[in-house]
């Protein structure tokens, strides 16, 4: 999201983030929805988002930017509700909304339409990039980029401008650099605050 920021600021681009959970694609059989549970990770972090939303959807911008920041700079856990509080207050916010997303049943919704709409495009991890003209034309869709540290300026835009010609060929669906060991042990050393911050096992699923 860094990187789409700059890009976005650079460009003049409007981006709306929506709503995706790996909690709900990676879920084990006979465990519980996150919608039938009273908190759950990073569901109940977009309910607070897709509350926010509702007043002003820079409020879920900045509560995305807030809340990763704590998690993958930080270490912290924004995924437990008194942190997430502490987060809200951080922006200047009442933090009794992590209360008001959580009492009303509405922000579940909001979050399934989001992830069931990736879903029937055959989207299934993050980030999903969806263009204008993609209910029309499923190729509009891009999963990626994957990367660390985001590029800024004029990097940022070629690589924009690469992700986007990607869209003149709609039966292009994989490009991936092989990874060595040492790329593998600076993944790790970037992902290390959120590794350490993390409660739940992360699942890495083969793409479709």
């Amino acid at each position: 999201s860094l990187w789409m920021r700059e890009v976005a600021e650079r460009r003049g681009l409007e981006g709306d983030w929506r709503f995706f959970s790996l909690e709900e694609v990676n879920r084990v059989e006979g465990k519980k929805p996150p919608w039938e549970r009273e908190w759950s990770y990073g569901w109940s972090m977009m309910r607070i988002g897709a509350l926010l939303k509702r007043h002003d959807p820079a409020l879920n911008d900045a509560w995305y930017l807030r809340s990763g920041t704590a998690l993958h700079v930080e270490g912290r856990q924004p995924h437990r509700a008194g942190v997430a509080r502490d987060l809200l207050s951080d922006m200047g916010l009442d933090p009794g909304l992590v209360d008001e997303a959580l009492a009303d049943p509405t922000t579940h919704d909001d979050v399934r339409a989001d992830h069931e709409r990736v879903i029937s495009m055959g989207g299934w991890g993050v980030p999903t990039l969806v263009f204008p003209g993609a209910d029309e034309d499923v190729s509009r869709k891009i999963f990626g980029p994957v990367l660390i540290h985001p590029p800024t300026g004029d990097a940022a835009d070629r690589l924009w401008d690469l992700v986007v010609g990607w869209l003149e060929f709609p039966h292009l669906y994989e490009l991936q650099r092989p990874k060595t060991t040492d790329d593998l042990a600076e993944i790790g050393e970037v992902f290390r605050p959120y590794i350490e911050a993390r409660e739940w096992n992360t699942v890495v699923n083969p793409t479709p």
